[in-house]
């Protein structure tokens, strides 16, 4: 693995806490993998601490992988599981985390799931979206990747399915729309 991009061209600077740590870190999750064994952790472990030099921190983890990188916004509680709007409004906007599985019902209404500041519980969500003789919109910025898997009956179950990039999250909207129509929309952020 190269740190290039995490340690400075000259070895011989002074490295801070911060260096430390993040290197203690990376040494932690390799444990926790079991890409090494206690003993060995633990030597490295104290080396990291006792390092004076980004000379001294390098070889602590340049033989093991880079970290997957985790996307910003990936993480956090949970919100409401559920939307419905049986003739009236839903609405799911703003600072909000989506669950791993969401259900959006609009009966002789509109449910409106915009996701523009929304994180997300987990890399890939489903949203199950229900449209009877009702609408559901999915408002869903450029940076998600975007999976559809609906069906129209008597109805229209429609939008831009995209890839936003390999670690960018993944929203699978999957439903159905009878008399009625669920749009997923692409907005900026």
């Amino acid at each position: 693995m190269t740190l290039e991009p995490e340690f400075p061209s000259n070895p011989r600077m002074r490295v801070g806490e911060a260096d430390r740590e993040r290197v203690a870190e990376l040494l932690n999750q390799a444990a926790a993998e079991r890409r090494l064994e206690l003993d060995e952790y633990q030597r490295r472990l104290d080396a990291a601490y006792a390092a004076v030099t980004y000379a001294e921190l390098r070889p602590l983890v340049e033989d093991l992988p880079a970290p997957a990188p985790v996307h910003p916004r990936i993480g956090g509680v949970p919100g409401s599981r559920t939307s419905v709007a049986i003739a009236s409004g839903a609405w799911r906007k703003g600072t909000w985390v989506v669950p791993r599985a969401h259900r959006s019902i609009a009966v002789w209404g509109r449910a409106e799931i915009d996701l523009r500041e929304a994180c997300f519980a987990e890399r890939e969500v489903v949203i199950t979206a229900l449209a009877l003789l009702g609408g559901v919109e999915i408002l869903v910025p450029e940076d998600v990747t975007v999976r559809i898997e609906g069906v129209g009956v008597l109805g229209a179950f429609y939008g831009d399915a995209q890839e936003a990039g390999p670690d960018a999250p993944v929203v699978r909207i999957r439903g159905l729309a009878t008399w009625g129509a669920v749009h997923i929309r692409r907005v900026p952020r």
